[in-house]
């Protein structure tokens, strides 16, 4: 099992919706941001792209030397560069961090946005065009290791002699993650990915999807991996956690919600009809209403897009909480909270200690271990008057 963290380049705050409690993200609160992600045993950490964001590649390169063994999750976007600059990207970012790097394939969802980056395909020709970059990407960098060329000839996609000198350290070539809810996601993730990424939906529909990816990969002789993108608020006590997902979203007004939905409402992706039909497009607001399955809270996607609900309770629920998606099969959690520097030391805090022992095993830092606290009078450390209580 992988746990995440998240780098939220697109901004932190507080509050949702709101400049109160906000923060400015510049390189020395990334840093330790990631630093505290490296430390805490995280397995890597989500870097977000589109044009909300700052660009992914430039983020993860400035946080190489601020990190030991943290991975990067870094998105590639067929349309906005040709597949043999990602594959040297790729490789190049790959061998100066010591084989730290994941790819992640986003073909995007909001035709504003990919219009302004010049890409004015519909839905299937983006998917069909996804699907030609990540193979034609795949086939450089695996053939790097033994200095063979490459040629394809796509409907999109072509190249000739497509030939990359320098190979990455990862071999065939560094691990692809993919995330989408339609048909078509499905069909592409079965196909070629390594990890199939779904956002936060209640276990028994993320139960359906893991299944049918399963089986379309099944058939082409395949098998992939599945992880979840999810938000986290955890507190001591049931009554503050659910306390603390009201306090985030306290600040949001009725015509901050009716914006965002309505941007929401013209994208044609799949995963974020998916994820507006658990708030019913904004319209729900209650905590009644948002726990759209035990625990698992809509409101962070009333306002933001994408991933829009979190596991809400004490660190116990929590923890079976994230068991119960680990017995459908998914292997990689890649978590946020607000605001993502205290949340990461909170999470990891509270609830990697109450893992199963197969879970903290698997933790790429191994679990959390002491010292902790402070000397009490300067006589004893707190492990050892706990030990003798």
């Amino acid at each position: 099992m992988k746990i995440f963290w998240f780098l939220p380049t697109h901004g932190d705050s507080r509050y949702l919706g709101s400049s109160e409690g906000a923060r400015q993200v510049d390189l020395p609160y990334l840093q330790q941001i990631a630093g505290a992600a490296d430390q805490l045993g995280y397995e890597g950490v989500l870097i977000p792209t589109g044009r909300s964001c700052e660009d992914p590649w430039v983020i993860a390169s400035s946080l190489i030397g601020a990190t030991r063994k943290l991975k990067f999750l870094v998105a590639v976007r067929p349309g906005l560069h040709q597949p043999s600059l990602a594959a040297r990207m790729a490789a190049t970012f790959d061998r100066l961090s010591g084989g730290r790097l994941l790819v992640n394939l986003v073909t995007g969802g909001d035709q504003a946005e990919l219009e302004g980056d010049g890409v004015f395909l519909d839905h299937a020709s983006r998917y069909e065009q996804s699907a030609e970059f990540i193979r034609i990407w795949r086939e450089i960098l695996a053939r790097s290791h033994d200095g063979e060329a490459f040629d394809y000839e796509g409907k999109h996609l072509s190249v000739r002699g497509a030939k990359l000198l320098y190979p990455p350290v990862q071999a065939p070539y560094p691990p692809v993650y993919f995330g989408g809810s339609s048909e078509a996601a499905h069909e592409l993730a079965a196909e070629q990915v390594d990890t199939y990424l779904t956002w936060g939906e209640p276990p028994a529909e993320v139960a359906k999807k893991v299944a049918d990816v399963r089986a379309r990969a099944a058939r082409r002789g395949r098998t992939v991996q599945f992880g979840i993108r999810l938000h986290v608020i955890v507190r001591e006590t049931e009554d503050a956690a659910w306390q603390a997902a009201e306090e985030l979203i306290s600040r949001v007004d009725d015509d901050t919600v009716i914006r965002a939905q309505a941007a929401f409402a013209r994208m044609d992706s799949e995963g974020q009809r998916r994820m507006a039909a658990l708030h019913a497009g904004g319209r729900k607001r209650s905590r009644a209403d948002l726990e759209v399955s035990p625990n698992l809270w809509a409101g962070v996607g009333l306002v933001r897009g994408g991933a829009g609900t979190a596991l809400v309770g004490d660190a116990k629920t929590v923890a079976a909480r994230i068991e119960e998606y680990v017995a459908l099969g998914l292997d990689n959690f890649i978590l946020s909270g607000y605001p993502h520097l205290e949340e990461a030391y909170r999470f990891a805090e509270l609830v990697f200690p109450l893992l199963s022992q197969r879970v903290k095993q698997q933790l790429r830092g191994g679990p959390l271990g002491g010292p902790f606290g402070e000397v009490v009078a300067n006589l004893d450390a707190p492990s050892r008057l706990h030990s003798q209580s």
